[in-house]
Formats: C-alpha cells, sequence, structure tokens
C-alpha cells in the first residue's frame, strides 16, 4: 500500500461527492496519449526523434490532464493548427481504443460500485474532448457506471488545473453542500491542483498513471495512493 499522509481528520466534514479522473486512474493509458500525440505531431510536421518532438513529448507528459485542445494550443500557438492536431490526435486515439487498447485499471470499476453502494455520487472527468470520453465509456462498458460524466466543455471549456471540472461536478450534481465534501483524485499534478484549488477536503493522488508521489504531493495531494482499489477504504476512514 502506498503512503496515506492525510490532512483530513475526525472533524471533517464526511465525503458525499467523488470526482474521479479517467485514463491513468480508473483506465489504463499504457502511452495511448503519448501514441496519439506522435500521429497528431506527424500530421503537423513535427519529425519523431527531432529536438522539437522530444521537447514537446516532455512538454505533453508535464502537463498530463489538462484539455487536450489547450495543450496543442500552447505547443503550435495558431488555432488552426492546433485545431488540426486535435482532430489528429482524436482520430489516432479512437483508432487506438477501436482496435481494443482501452483497459479498466485493476479494481477501478469495483471502487466506483463501491463508493456509490455507500451512497456517494461519483462523476467520471477527463481532459479529453466529450466523444473520446464516449468512446473509452462505450469501449469498456461503462455507460450508466457513474452518476455523471464530465469533459472541459462541460464545464465552461476550462479543463485542469482549474477548479472548473470539479465544481461543475458539484453544481450539477447538487451532492454536496460544502466543497470541503469533496473527494478529487487523479494520477497528475494538474488533478491535484483542480482538487486543492476547488477547497475539496480529499485531493487524492494515485500511483497507476503520469506523475510520482512527489509531484503529486507537491500540487496539493492529501493523499497517495497505490491505485484507485484503495480509494473506498480511504473515505471510510
Amino acid at each position: 500500500m502506498a503512503d496515506q499522509t492525510s490532512a483530513t481528520g475526525a472533524d471533517a466534514p464526511r465525503t458525499r461527492l467523488v470526482v474521479l479522473d479517467m485514463a491513468g486512474t480508473t483506465v489504463a493509458d499504457d502511452g495511448l496519449v503519448e501514441r496519439s500525440f506522435d500521429a497528431a505531431a506527424a500530421e503537423l510536421g513535427v519529425v519523431a526523434g527531432t529536438e522539437r518532438h522530444r521537447e514537446m513529448v516532455a512538454y505533453v507528459r508535464d502537463t498530463m490532464g489538462e484539455s487536450k485542445i489547450s495543450v496543442f494550443r500552447a505547443l503550435f500557438g495558431d488555432e488552426e493548427q492546433a485545431q488540426r492536431g486535435n482532430r489528429a490526435f482524436e482520430a489516432a486515439y479512437h483508432d487506438l481504443v477501436d482496435q481494443g487498447h482501452c483497459a479498466p485499471l485493476p479494481g477501478a470499476e469495483q471502487a466506483i460500485r463501491e463508493l456509490r453502494a455507500a451512497g456517494l455520487t461519483v462523476v467520471l472527468t477527463t481532459g479529453f474532448s466529450g466523444p473520446t470520453q464516449q468512446r473509452i465509456l462505450d469501449a469498456l462498458g461503462w455507460q450508466g457506471l457513474a452518476d455523471l460524466v464530465l469533459c472541459p466543455a462541460d464545464a465552461g471549456g476550462r479543463g485542469r488545473p482549474y477548479p472548473d471540472l470539479a465544481l461543475a461536478a458539484l453544481l450539477r450534481t447538487g451532492a454536496a453542500d460544502d466543497v470541503r465534501e469533496l473527494a478529487v483524485v487523479g494520477d497528475t499534478g494538474y488533478d491535484m491542483r483542480c482538487g486543492a484549488s476547488a477547497g475539496a477536503g480529499v485531493v487524492a493522488g494515485v500511483l497507476t498513471g503520469a506523475h510520482g508521489a512527489d509531484r503529486l504531493r507537491a500540487d496539493g495531494a492529501t493523499d497517495v495512493l497505490a491505485s484507485v482499489a484503495e480509494l473506498p477504504a480511504l473515505l471510510k476512514r
């Protein structure tokens, strides 16, 4: 079991709403984001193995969790180029999902069902577009697994590290009366910053995705878990 250094205590409000990231947290990534980015970069004339390509890949890794169109805007500047790159990225990702390169992380589905059975509201969020999110849910047979699913477009267009997705989950569900009743869970520093900025009582990082424990804690994690399978036990404490 990973280190759990919770900032919550006996006086903390009980968690009522859980906002879960998808890729890297509940869904195995297995390099799909980077493979899809490589296809998008090639579409825009960036040659694999060049210094420019290496710098871009480093940026993609560092900003895992952010809205993908925002990443392409930062990398290419020009809106037309960014939109073209994002379309190529999504097409490549969809192809990989359709080829069967999409699987739940061990214990993820059980954890979600356990949380909901305990009376908690669960929202699945992503930095992908709505169509890509739905493609993943269809591939996993997860339609209806969570109470709600959200992508950046559902929260005004800004993804992580902004608090918008977490706060949109609270506003859309009405499941919590206080932001401290919110738990935000993800595998990236941007997930942690989203939760911390939203005022969530629990901001839990998992070690099944992009970033390690040091980055997660530095960006606001109250807890670091080996995987999302440990989440129900954490929230019962």
